[in-house]
């Protein structure tokens, strides 16, 4: 016998019919005074959304499950790789290694890779053809996916000069790297901008123009190339943030005739990362994670609880790790493709953050392109200009941070456990242009509470 379907006992209700119930529940009060809040992008976010409002929106290309990176920092080779390989064997399934410098040993770190199965990162400050050349060499005969994440214009951004490139300017020396056809070469960092104050919009748009710098003065592309994104605070916007990347670099890589689409790591965001009540960091992050791989995210690399004030270290490590390995299989996070797919809410999110971001971007390329505002500081401006807008909703208290701006808890004392300086570092230097500075919300007020600190309890 069939079994009834008991959804045919609730009749269909309308958009309209919602919205009059909602309005004999507010007794006389204004709908969109109550009930609807604007975000920092300028986006209108309403109680409910509605199928009867609900436009036809397009898919984005969902990544194939989600990796678990670790992040590795070589200084020693030998203990970078006894630890890398410890990772894989606690669960990590991609390595993300900072490489220092081009004397490094890359043949014998690959070497000691199992890279039939683990997908490696190597993050490259330099650009050497000899180095490329290697790498290459290794991801041809062993059929592995590696990346480097090699950024001049990031640098450039970042560090307010070009990477050193004996002989030629950072984009001949790019393109002309061996191994495009085995390994993606160019990376966009757009961690730095979430980290500076940037709003979702605006971080969308520089990252897409950031993308497009690489496109216009290089010929050949090669594999997809990998953006680094920062994952913030705000759950359902940072799904559609994820996703809108990808709606955007498609139509911009589709102008080029580009068909291989693009690479996504994403990284909680420090903007929000406390030094005071520090485990509410893990919270945090977790929320972060779980918005990443929601929104398609390639590869996740967790923050560390401690990473502000403490040197790379195994609990710490694990930790973050473990959060990871949870979600993917205690919760299942990787089981379902896309599944943002028929939520309304971030649907229109999604649609309404990739139609702004795109806007601005063509203003960007009407006004010259990214490299262009860079140089005349209008970028920094305007980061600077949403940093400090968030910043006063913090030091307000109208943006929380538990245990920092609400509900602190009086008795921490951490002078004593700041084994790496948490703040903004001052490093003078002449550099071509004003470099956009990564900020933390909660600065000001811990250095305050730093400068105050008591031995006694």
């Amino acid at each position: 016998m069939a079994q009834p379907n008991l959804f045919d006992d609730f009749g269909p209700v309308s958009s309209k019919q919602w919205k009059q119930q909602i309005q004999f529940e507010l007794k006389g009060a204004d709908y969109t005074e109550t009930l609807v809040w604007e975000s920092p992008e300028g986006i209108k976010v309403k109680p409910f959304y509605h199928r009867d409002e609900a436009g036809t929106f397009p898919k984005p290309k969902s990544a194939e499950g989600f990796s678990i990176c670790e992040d590795i920092y070589v200084f020693e080779l030998q203990k970078s790789i006894a630890r890398a390989l410890d990772c894989l064997s606690r669960g990590a399934e991609s390595l993300r290694f900072y490489i220092p410098s081009a004397d490094t040993d890359i043949q014998q770190l690959l070497a000691a890779l199992p890279l039939e199965k683990t997908r490696v990162y190597l993050s490259l400050p330099f650009i050497s053809n000899d180095f490329a050349e290697k790498i290459s060499a290794y991801a041809k005969d062993k059929n592995a996916e590696i990346h480097c994440l090699i950024d001049p214009v990031g640098h450039l951004a970042r560090e307010g000069n070009w990477m050193e490139t004996p002989g030629t300017d950072n984009f001949k020396a790019l393109g002309s790297l061996p191994g495009k056809a085995h390994m993606s070469l160019i990376s966009v960092d757009a961690t730095l901008y979430q980290n500076a104050g940037a709003n979702m919009v605006q971080q969308l748009a520089y990252a897409l123009s950031h993308a497009n710098e690489y496109i216009n003065h290089i010929s050949t592309i090669g594999k997809p190339l990998v953006f680094q994104v920062a994952i913030g605070s705000n759950y359902f916007f940072e799904i559609a943030k994820l996703r809108a990347l990808r709606l955007l670099f498609d139509a911009v890589a589709n102008e080029y005739g580009i068909a291989n689409g693009c690479h996504i790591i994403a990284i909680p965001s420090k903007r929000n990362k406390t030094i005071y009540d520090y485990n509410v960091n893990m919270l945090r992050t977790t929320a972060e994670c779980m918005a990443a791989v929601a929104g398609g995210a390639d590869a996740v690399s967790n923050m560390p609880y401690d990473a502000l004030y403490h040197k790379g270290n195994e609990f710490g490590g694990r930790i973050s790790r473990n959060q990871l390995l949870i979600l993917k299989h205690e919760s299942y996070f990787d089981k379902v493709e896309n599944p943002a797919d028929g939520s309304y809410y971030i649907e229109s999110l999604t649609q309404q953050l990739a139609e702004k971001a795109l806007a601005l971007f063509k203003e960007m390329e009407a006004a010259g392109g990214f490299l262009k505002q860079l140089s005349d500081g209008t970028i920094q401006k305007k980061i600077n200009e949403s940093a400090a807008r968030e910043q006063e909703l913090f030091d307000s208290g109208k943006e929380v941070l538990l245990g920092t701006n609400k509900y602190p808890n009086k008795n921490d004392r951490m002078k004593h456990e700041l084994e790496l300086f948490p703040f903004v570092k001052i490093k003078p230097r002449k550099t071509l242009l004003t470099p956009i500075i990564e900020k933390r919300l909660a600065e000001k007020l811990e250095q305050e509470r730093l400068d105050t600190e008591t031995e006694t309890i």
